[in-house]
């Protein structure tokens, strides 16, 4: 029987697998506390509108975009630890080197998928932060309050794709490394 005071050990794949994952991590689990602030901001407007008929005009954007960019960087800090979408009905019957020659396709589409996300999310960026002339010029949202919101959502989709692309490069790199290894033996 197994002591519930002892600690799980944790599987080796779900555990970042280079520097960069790690940063990943580590910035990610910080980054979670965010999610109180939204909470807490959203409570305080509740609060305002419905006990003190005082509504505030900031709260929603704001708990809009801190909720989008932490979904968002939800997407690199899946990857850093292989919590990602698979489809584990094959990948779970095969054999270790078999499942390495599925992550190694598995990257290569990664690597297509976030290069073409990362070109649109760039084409949006410039769109979003640049005047038709050139001038730098923050989109904002439009409402009373109008924060500059929206350009950085745009700016963080960016940024976010352009390390998800350098993470599967780095795990295509470590797949066929390990492949090579198996090869050897």
């Amino acid at each position: 029987m197994k002591d519930q005071n002892q600690p799980t050990e944790t599987d080796p794949a779900e555990q970042p697998r280079n520097l960069l994952d790690n940063a990943i991590f580590k910035l990610g689990n910080a980054l979670s506390l965010l999610f109180i602030v939204t909470v807490a901001i959203s409570f305080y407007e509740v609060l305002m509108r419905y006990v003190f008929n005082a509504p505030t005009i900031w709260v929603h954007e704001t708990a809009s975009f801190l909720g989008g960019c932490l979904f968002v960087y939800g997407g690199i800090y899946a990857l850093s630890i292989n919590k990602h979408v698979r489809v584990v009905l094959i990948y779970d019957l095969v054999t270790t080197r078999t499942r390495r020659w599925l992550n190694v396709f598995h990257h290569i589409m990664g690597l297509f998928f976030s290069a073409l996300l990362s070109w649109a999310a760039y084409q949006m960026v410039q769109d979003s932060w640049f005047s038709p002339f050139g001038e730098m010029r923050l989109e904002t949202s439009g409402s009373a309050w109008n924060p500059v919101f929206p350009a950085l959502v745009k700016g963080m989709i960016f940024l976010t794709l352009s390390v998800m692309f350098l993470q599967f490069c780095l795990h295509l790199i470590q797949e066929i490394n390990g492949l090579r290894k198996n090869d050897d033996v």
